[in-house]
């Protein structure tokens, strides 16, 4: 039995607010000699620990403290056992849903809904991204496939007109007017050229020639120049892999000439040929025309006189080749996509340049360039609108070249190459330019050697300027030109050139060119080796 209660007040921050809850239950003491004085005291019981601090107010071990107050308060007796305390908790803490098992297990349950919902979302939202990028995929092909389809055709409908107005190797008449009387073209074509080179052979023959495609070179020849061009077509002949398409510009009276050398050598069947005469604007031509040498201005209308020809090498008449032509043409590969002309620099070393230290008029980069020989993509040219100083307004090629003569006519001195620099020194970006082995000169030795791309790989592109060929300043220069001057195109000739040659350069050691003699037979020996190395037909 239960004896007397005694209520003794505890803490009143309980939440359960009734006076029984906040009352602590204390059992009376025994009387002395009872029974009960011999009896154990009960077993701690969790009821018994003190109550939490005040800040855990309202957490589970504080609504755990209440309730075994509360419960203590009855008289239920919680101290009985720890299963009964538990069976009398449980379902008083199951009350409270957040802190009840099966509260938390409805928790997790929904937050497992949430998270497959979220995976859900995710997926369509990448199934919506990647359709959009299929679809975009599909348009950009439907639009490329648009684009090629309006290119071909614009092909084939200027395929008739290109028909129409070309071949036999004429050139069109240009778009100004002093271009529609001008042009001899066509003057012969020799070798594997088709029916123009063969006069008596049926057309249905030529059409069953597959074309070739050539690489075209042109020259500029006006007064004594016939021997050095000649020279010069020879050179490339011998060494080059390619079929050569070649664009003789030549004063009327040396027509004949050339066509009775040109068509001697027809047994090559490498090259073709046209000839064409001196053109210029008909109301400033007496002026180009006296312009720095006699006709060497014609390289400026190059683009508008050969309008079919895409890519062309220029070159001067006193060039002579050491290695083939196929080679400096691959350069056009290397040009960018603002790149349309490429040529060498005038000078290596500043100090002995003549731009840098004469010029009265602009030009490029720190020592100017060399036009003896240029390298066009004449296309790109002739589409091309051209920064200058005489307008705001950007200029195209045929209408810049007059308004720049008139400007600049008494300041420059080597004509149109003096124009050229002026260009590209306001189109930088348009040049490209190669080493000075392309374009070796008497100024790389004449002081001393000072083209350190020839002492390593040798010549490859000898240009005589300043007459060097027919007097005997520099012996070594000459000793070449008349090399392959007397070469002719049997095999035995060109293989016995080198052993001659070799002997006539050590001659040459008393001048500042002969002692580095060793440089011009380099690059000539390997052409002529890789010559031989090639099988009889393609020689």
């Amino acid at each position: 039995m239960l004896g007397e209660f005694r209520l003794q007040v505890g803490e009143p921050e309980c939440e359960l607010g009734s006076a029984v809850s906040n009352a602590r239950v204390v059992s009376p003491a025994p009387a002395p000699g009872s029974a009960g004085g011999h009896r154990e005291p009960p077993a701690a019981s969790p009821c018994d620990a003190p109550p939490p601090r005040p800040r855990a107010l309202g957490s589970r071990l504080w609504r755990a403290h209440c309730a075994c107050a509360a419960g203590r308060g009855r008289g239920l007796g919680l101290w009985a056992g720890r299963r009964r305390r538990r069976n009398w908790l449980r379902p008083r803490l199951r009350s409270a849903a957040p802190y009840a098992p099966g509260g938390r297990a409805r928790r997790r349950r929904r937050e497992r809904e949430r998270r497959r919902e979220r995976r859900r979302e995710r997926r369509r939202e990448r199934g919506a991204g990647a359709m959009r990028r299929y679809l975009r995929i599909v348009v950009l092909c439907l639009a490329c496939g648009f684009c090629s389809l309006l290119y071909a055709f614009s092909q084939l409908a200027a395929s008739p007109e290109e028909g129409a107005g070309g071949g036999g190797g004429k050139p069109q008449a240009a778009a100004a007017s002093w271009l529609a009387g001008g042009g001899r073209g066509g003057a012969g074509g020799v070798g594997s050229a088709g029916p123009a080179a063969h006069p008596g052979r049926s057309d249905r023959y030529s059409l069953k020639v597959q074309p070739i495609q050539r690489m075209h070179l042109a020259v500029v020849a006006c007064g004594e120049r016939l021997e050095e061009t000649i020279t010069m077509l020879k050179s490339a002949i011998i060494f080059s892999i390619r079929p050569l398409q070649f664009h003789i510009f030549a004063e009327d009276q040396l027509h004949d000439s050339f066509k009775g050398i040109l068509d001697s050598w027809s047994f090559l069947q490498t090259f073709n040929y046209s000839l064409y005469p001196i053109t210029f604007p008909s109301e400033n031509a007496l002026e180009w025309k006296k312009l720095f040498k006699p006709c060497a201005s014609q390289r400026l209308f190059l683009p508008l006189i050969l309008k079919e020809v895409d890519s062309l090498l220029y070159v001067d008449t006193d060039i002579l080749f050491l290695r083939p032509v196929d080679d400096i043409w691959s350069l056009l590969k290397k040009f960018n996509s603002t790149q349309i002309a490429a040529m060498a620099p005038e000078h290596e070393e500043p100090r002995i340049g003549w731009y840098n230290r004469f010029a009265r008029h602009p030009y490029y980069g720190k020592t100017g360039v060399n036009s003896g020989v240029m390298l066009m993509n004449m296309t790109r040219m002739r589409r091309k609108y051209f920064k200058n100083d005489m307008t705001t307004v950007r200029l195209r090629w045929g209408d810049m070249l007059m308004p720049l003569l008139k400007k600049y006519k008494l300041n420059i001195t080597w004509g149109d190459q003096d124009l050229l620099n002026i260009i590209f020194f306001h189109n930088p970006e348009s040049l490209f330019v190669f080493p000075c082995q392309w374009n070796y000169r008497p100024d790389h030795c004449i002081y001393g050697s000072n083209c350190q791309e020839a002492e390593e790989e040798g010549i490859f592109i000898l240009h005589g300027n300043r007459g060097v060929y027919h007097d005997d300043k520099q012996p070594a220069f000459r000793a070449i030109y008349e090399a392959l001057r007397n070469c002719s195109f049997k095999d035995d000739n060109i293989r016995s050139l080198l052993k001659p040659l070799e002997l006539e350069l050590q001659k040459t050691v008393h001048t500042y060119c002969g002692k580095i003699y060793k440089i011009f037979i380099k690059q000539l020996t390997k052409s002529i080796q890789d010559r031989y190395d090639r099988p009889p037909k393609e020689r």
